[in-house]
């Protein structure tokens, strides 16, 4: 099993970046994501400085990819887009079905991210026609629906021609609007933003009338309240999945993988108050479940 360290989602500033990358270069990853891919007004790095950073982490021998916005609303952004698309260094997540077409056009593999919404194997069929060397499982599918999938693949003898992914820690992002979310929080307009998402390095808590933890406000992104974690469940992915991605909520995060690493035989399991789990077990993803 390989562990990959997606890109950050949240909006921080340059040293806390370069300072991430220096230390996940550090770390057992098979595959580090970069790029920015919520927020295209979020330039603490430009695309020459996301793409130099790469060539850095390359270097310690990890699968480097670089990921594409999720949501694509100008011009400027399409042109970013064709950057990532024809870099001619390195794979891509693919976030959008632009990125996609892209990507073919110029016969770049690429990863296919979970904003694809990908739910079945006739899909992933497609998909692979098109240079797809792994697919990202959308967060919110479960542990069975993945089996369903494999067996489908099987039958259309795809199967083990890509590689699964799936986010093993981390704060779940479930859905993208053209509206920020962030920006009306603090009653400004979007395009008159202030960049103000760089004030919240973990995004904006949204709690219900109960207390309970509901969302989280990242930008334009809505993700879950609080953050999944499947490091118990990681000993039956085993023959199922390919990479358990970790996706940062802090340069702490990092440490996570270590301790996936090791419970991967079930044999270090931790307490899971705290975190979710959910959908991976077909309940509401804000639940516990084992």
């Amino acid at each position: 099993m390989k562990y990959s360290i997606g890109n950050p989602l949240f909006f921080w500033p340059k040293d806390t970046i370069e300072d991430f990358y220096e230390k996940a270069v550090a770390t057992d990853a098979d595959i580090i994501y970069l790029g920015e891919s919520v927020c295209s007004k979020r330039r603490e790095l430009s695309f020459n400085e996301w793409f130099d950073l790469a060539q850095q982490v390359a270097k310690s021998g990890k699968q480097v990819v670089l990921s594409s916005l999720a949501l694509l609303e100008a011009k400027s952004e399409l042109s970013i887009l064709k950057k990532v698309c024809n870099n001619g260094e390195f794979i891509i997540e693919a976030n959008d079905f632009g990125a996609v077409n892209l990507a073919n056009e110029n016969n770049v593999n690429f990863v296919a991210g979970a904003a694809l919404n990908i739910y079945n194997q006739y899909d992933l069929q497609y998909l692979l026609n098109k240079g797809m060397s792994r697919w990202v499982m959308p967060v919110e599918l479960s542990r069975d629906w993945l089996v369903n999938i494999k067996q489908g693949c099987q039958d259309l003898n795809i199967d083990n021609q890509f590689e699964i992914e799936v986010y093993g820690y981390g704060y779940l992002p479930l859905a993208y609007s053209a509206r920020c979310f962030t920006a009306r929080s603090e009653d400004k307009p979007k395009d008159q933003c202030g960049l103000c998402c760089i004030n919240y390095p973990k995004g904006r808590l949204i709690k219900s009338q109960e207390d309970q933890s509901l969302f989280v406000m990242n930008g334009i992104q809505t993700m879950s309240g609080q953050a999944q974690n499947l490091i118990n469940d990681v000993s039956q992915m085993h023959d199922l999945v390919d990479v358990v991605r970790i996706s940062p909520d802090s340069v702490e995060a990092l440490s996570w993988l270590r301790l996936f690493k090791q419970n991967e035989q079930g044999q270090a399991p931790i307490s899971l108050d705290g975190f979710v789990n959910g959908y991976w077990h077909k309940i509401e993803g804000m639940n516990i479940a084992g």
